[in-house]
């Protein structure tokens, strides 16, 4: 999300999420889910700093003229921030659908096909200004083993990278790298 975090080039953005996706590979579910219930607690932790850059976000928002519609969908309480938490709280609990076996097709010459599910890799995401989207696709990304690259609206700006510090600092607590996200 900034010069500090990533480097600007979309090439080497896309470099060190593959590079990233090694590692969360071999993390397994239980890390998985660790690193999620770390976002979900920094998310918590981060709740005033997160309140005040999205009152920046949506006082600039409606400076510029944006709807109200637009405003509400941009706007962060209490209440949602909460509910961006304990939404990547619920999805920590969700077993990883990686490695499960989807459906079986046995052969006439007998042998057995078996349908697996594997993450994708890396996943972009490009999205409105709704900053809890950010949360809510790193963490099915994460859960499903895959590495998501995130481009807000540039609207939450700010908003987006408050969240993207919360999981950033669970991931390296995990001893993942920060580019998974």
């Amino acid at each position: 999300m900034s010069n500090e975090t990533h480097p600007l080039d979309p090439n080497d953005i896309g470099k060190a999420s593959k590079s990233a996706l090694k590692k969360l590979g071999l993390a397994g579910n239980a890390k998985v889910s660790k690193l999620l219930e770390g976002a979900a607690s920094e998310l918590e932790a981060s709740l005033e700093s997160l309140m005040s850059a999205n009152a920046l976000d949506v006082k600039d928002a409606e400076a510029s003229g944006k709807n109200a519609a637009f405003v509400d969908r941009l706007k962060l309480d209490e209440k949602r921030i909460m509910g961006m938490a304990k939404s990547v709280r619920d999805i920590a609990k969700w077993p990883s659908p990686v490695g499960k076996v989807l459906d079986t097709f046995n052969r006439p010459n007998g042998l057995v096909i078996e349908k697996v599910a594997v993450p994708i890799g890396s996943v972009a995401m490009i999205y409105e200004s709704r900053p809890n989207v950010g949360a809510d696709a790193s963490a099915i990304c994460l859960r499903s083993g895959n590495a998501v690259i995130l481009k807000p609206g540039k609207e939450s700006k700010r908003s987006s990278q408050i969240i993207v510090g919360a999981f950033h600092n669970a991931l390296e607590a995990n001893g993942l790298p920060k580019a998974c996200v």
